[in-house]
């Protein structure tokens, strides 16, 4: 498997779970969709508990954590059995942090200094986020011109109609979304659902 989270999938489902028996039956719905990179975000107390049963049960997915802000975040996700990390925005003591984990990263930036500054310190694949919120297609087809290293995993806003124009550009590996995840199919147990609308999102390539 490669070790570029931008290339496994065209689209990483972002996860939000509160409640972490939903893990195991959503991964693997997720996983017969084609989605197998899954972001699970440790917005919720079920967070950690959700990677360490999906780490255990689907060995076809690969679970990542996502909202990581801390080094203890990094530590915590890592033992947890997350095969990658992904960050809204990044600090010096949370790159150094992720770049120690030993496991692919994602570490967020918003604007031309924050991707130079990666780019300073070796990184090349970054999360573009709030994607739509900070300029889109438009302002990562600027980037792409005087930094065409960076590569992005552009995250936030993003839907299925709106997926392939950013997944057309030559700078995007891959997005990330939830809307393959509505909250209503998990809190019902929609697993036939998840999985149709995750093939759908797997068959998306710009």
């Amino acid at each position: 498997m490669t070790s570029s989270v931008l290339d496994l999938a065209p689209v990483v489902p972002v996860v939000v779970l509160e409640d972490a028996a939903d893990a195991v039956p959503l991964a693997r719905a997720l996983v017969a969709g084609g989605l197998p990179a899954i972001e699970v975000t440790l917005r919720t107390a079920a967070a950690l508990d959700a990677i360490k049963a999906i780490a255990a049960e689907v060995p076809d997915a690969m679970v990542g954590a996502g909202t990581v802000i801390s080094a203890r975040n990094v530590s915590d996700t890592v033992a947890a059995g997350a095969r990658f990390l992904v960050s809204p925005g990044w600090t010096d003591t949370l790159l150094d942090a992720m770049k120690a984990s030993g496991v692919p990263f994602l570490p967020g930036v918003s604007t031309t200094s924050e991707v130079v500054a990666l780019l300073e310190r070796g990184v090349t694949e970054m999360k573009f986020f709030p994607a739509e919120a900070a300029g889109g297609t438009a302002y990562l087809k600027a980037l792409s011109a005087p930094l065409p290293q960076a590569r992005f995993c552009p995250t936030g806003g993003i839907s299925l109609a709106s997926a392939p124009s950013y997944l057309a550009l030559p700078n995007v590996g891959c997005v990330g979304g939830s809307w393959m995840v509505p909250a209503d199919a998990v809190a019902s147990g929609d697993w036939a659902r998840v999985e149709r609308l995750a093939a759908e999102a797997a068959a998306l390539r710009g």
